[in-house]
């Protein structure tokens, strides 16, 4: 073969690819507008995430471009489409959820989350695991007596707590459901809050009231509470006590002293559960604290029947700008640690 010259090397002549050609037969026009969303919202996300360009022919829909690209947007619409025939709705978390399991390949497994309901609110909406994260969470509750929840704001850590509490509740498993948290001041002073004690404290408890109302119901909640079957209240008021046959939830735990933490593990008796949850990134305590949730985590390593679940940004159920936030703030996060590791 001859050699090229040096103007034939600077051009590239090799043939243009084809772009790659996917198609999925659809059953009904309803499931193009479900699949593409209001104002085809959903299908700009897919191809933004995949770089495919997708469209629809009426009776399938069509997916083109790069291998890789068109591969992957494939994979993505196959599995959204059979959440949608499975009755399920999808919105921008799902499909970034889809798209990076796609991209791990491992798109099947968004399907295992179809089928486990872990539970009905007061008003019958069923709540349902969104990542395999939160899979792993509620089997690791389901199945040990103490579970640890690390993971950012939005993850689910204490709804889905509060969730299987009341339903060890309602199966009579328990008698007793008590949530806590510690009462850090995180920027303010609480002595300056208007109002007694409880009255100072219910800011910090509210997360946990509104979860037990979407669960329980108000009224059903507060009667509840008066017979003593749930308490809410700071982790100062476990002091001294032996906690039996109860469902105990420590929430905000990075806020917990090492000295407070295990104070609260020490307080469980018989028939009774344990969940810490915290988010170790918004830790409130003075610098020369170490945070009890980190410590418990390293003291309670391998121990039998204590289970350490760890969430990440991937399992944030919020709004998409959490996520976003959360990356953002922990790129920045490692880039200080490899600043003083270079100093």
């Amino acid at each position: 073969m001859p050699k090229m010259n040096e103007f034939e090397q600077e051009l590239d002549l090799t043939p243009a690819r084809e772009p790659s050609r996917y198609e999925i037969a659809l059953e009904s026009m309803d499931e193009v507008l479900r699949l593409f969303g209001v104002f085809d919202e959903n299908l700009g996300i897919i191809q933004q995430e995949t770089g495919a360009i997708i469209k629809t022919d009426g009776g399938s829909v069509v997916i083109t471009g790069e291998e890789e690209a068109a591969a992957l947007a494939h994979a993505v619409v196959d599995k959204l489409l059979t959440i949608l025939r499975r009755g399920e709705n999808i919105d921008r978390s799902r499909i970034r959820y889809a798209v990076d399991l796609a991209k791990e390949g491992n798109a099947e497994l968004i399907l295992e989350l179809l089928d486990d309901v872990v539970a009905f609110t007061n008003k019958g909406r069923r709540i349902k695991c969104k990542t395999l994260g939160q899979k792993k969470y509620i089997s690791a509750l389901k199945r040990h007596t103490v579970v640890f929840c690390v993971g950012p704001a939005g993850t689910g850590k204490t709804y889905l707590a509060v969730a299987m509490a009341v339903l060890a509740f309602k199966n009579k498993e328990v008698e007793k459901i008590i949530l806590t948290r510690p009462a850090v001041e995180a920027g303010e002073k609480l002595g300056f809050l208007p109002g007694d004690l409880q009255n100072k404290v219910d800011p910090y408890l509210r997360p946990l009231y509104d979860a037990l109302y979407d669960f329980l119901g108000s009224e059903n909640f507060h009667q509840l509470v008066e017979r003593g079957a749930i308490e809410v209240a700071p982790l100062a008021y476990m002091r001294g006590r032996t906690l039996n046959d109860a469902y105990i939830i420590l929430d905000e735990a990075q806020n917990c002293t090492c000295e407070q933490m295990k104070m609260f593990l020490t307080r469980f008796g018989e028939g009774s559960r344990v969940v810490v949850t915290g988010d170790i990134t918004q830790i409130d305590l003075p610098r020369e604290r170490k945070s009890g949730l980190i410590h418990a985590l390293e003291v309670l390593e391998g121990i039998e029947g204590v289970s350490q679940i760890f969430l990440t940004h991937k399992d944030v159920v919020r709004h998409e700008m959490v996520q976003r936030i959360i990356k953002a703030y922990d790129r920045a996060e490692a880039g200080r640690h490899y600043d003083r590791d270079e100093r």
